[in-house]
Protein backbone atom coordinates (compact mmCIF):
# COMPACT_ATOMS: atom_id res chain seq x y z
CA UNK A 1 0.00 0.00 0.00
CA UNK A 2 1.42 3.60 -0.94
CA UNK A 3 1.93 5.40 1.84
CA UNK A 4 0.50 9.09 1.48
CA UNK A 5 2.22 11.86 3.37
CA UNK A 6 0.43 14.98 3.77
CA UNK A 7 -2.27 17.61 5.52
CA UNK A 8 -5.33 16.15 6.47
CA UNK A 9 -7.83 18.24 8.66
CA UNK A 10 -12.01 17.07 9.34
CA UNK A 11 -13.98 19.97 11.29
CA UNK A 12 -17.46 18.77 12.40
CA UNK A 13 -19.79 22.26 13.09
CA UNK A 14 -23.08 20.79 15.06
CA UNK A 15 -23.18 17.88 13.19
CA UNK A 16 -24.31 20.10 10.48
CA UNK A 17 -21.06 21.46 8.82
CA UNK A 18 -18.17 19.09 7.68
CA UNK A 19 -14.77 20.74 6.28
CA UNK A 20 -12.27 18.75 4.94
CA UNK A 21 -8.62 19.28 3.75
CA UNK A 22 -6.30 16.20 2.02
CA UNK A 23 -9.60 15.06 -0.26
CA UNK A 24 -7.56 13.23 -3.13
CA UNK A 25 -10.65 11.94 -4.77
CA UNK A 26 -14.71 11.40 -4.36
CA UNK A 27 -15.35 8.04 -4.65
CA UNK A 28 -19.22 8.18 -4.49
CA UNK A 29 -21.83 9.82 -3.06
CA UNK A 30 -25.34 10.04 -2.45
CA UNK A 31 -27.88 11.49 -0.04
CA UNK A 32 -26.89 8.86 2.96
CA UNK A 33 -23.40 8.45 2.13
CA UNK A 34 -20.70 9.68 0.57
CA UNK A 35 -16.99 7.80 0.23
CA UNK A 36 -13.57 10.18 -0.21
CA UNK A 37 -9.97 9.22 -0.41
CA UNK A 38 -8.02 11.16 1.68
CA UNK A 39 -4.12 11.96 2.55
CA UNK A 40 -4.96 9.60 5.47
CA UNK A 41 -7.12 6.25 4.09
CA UNK A 42 -10.34 6.04 2.92
CA UNK A 43 -13.27 7.88 4.90
CA UNK A 44 -16.68 7.75 4.67
CA UNK A 45 -19.61 9.86 5.84
CA UNK A 46 -22.87 9.18 6.53
CA UNK A 47 -26.17 11.17 7.21
CA UNK A 48 -29.13 12.34 5.90
CA UNK A 49 -29.81 14.91 3.02
CA UNK A 50 -26.22 15.26 2.90
CA UNK A 51 -24.50 17.65 -0.15
CA UNK A 52 -21.29 18.67 -1.10
CA UNK A 53 -21.63 22.33 -1.06
CA UNK A 54 -17.91 23.24 -1.87
CA UNK A 55 -15.50 20.99 -3.47
CA UNK A 56 -11.50 22.50 -4.68
CA UNK A 57 -9.91 19.90 -6.88
CA UNK A 58 -6.74 21.98 -6.78
CA UNK A 59 -5.99 22.36 -3.22
CA UNK A 60 -8.20 19.40 -1.64
CA UNK A 61 -10.61 21.02 0.21
CA UNK A 62 -14.69 20.22 0.27
CA UNK A 63 -17.69 21.70 2.50
CA UNK A 64 -20.54 19.09 2.87
CA UNK A 65 -23.60 19.82 4.73
CA UNK A 66 -26.63 17.84 6.06
CA UNK A 67 -27.39 15.60 9.05
CA UNK A 68 -23.89 14.05 9.81
CA UNK A 69 -24.14 11.17 11.64
CA UNK A 70 -21.05 9.59 11.74
CA UNK A 71 -17.26 9.34 9.80
CA UNK A 72 -15.04 6.89 9.55
CA UNK A 73 -11.48 6.00 8.27
CA UNK A 74 -10.60 2.46 6.94
CA UNK A 75 -7.34 1.56 4.92
CA UNK A 76 -7.42 0.50 1.30
CA UNK A 77 -6.99 -3.30 0.55
CA UNK A 78 -4.09 -4.33 -1.64
CA UNK A 79 -4.93 -6.02 -4.28
CA UNK A 80 -3.00 -9.18 -4.31
CA UNK A 81 -3.25 -11.45 -7.69
CA UNK A 82 -5.32 -14.17 -7.86
CA UNK A 83 -7.56 -16.04 -5.83
CA UNK A 84 -5.09 -18.83 -4.80
CA UNK A 85 -2.09 -16.47 -4.74
CA UNK A 86 -4.41 -14.65 -1.65
CA UNK A 87 -5.58 -17.75 0.03
CA UNK A 88 -1.76 -19.54 0.41
CA UNK A 89 -0.48 -16.15 1.85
Amino acid sequence: MEERKGNHTLLLDQRKKLSLSGIIDVLSFDEETIRLDTELGLLTVEGDNLHINRLSVDNGEMVIEGEIDSCAYSVRQKSGGSLLSRMFR
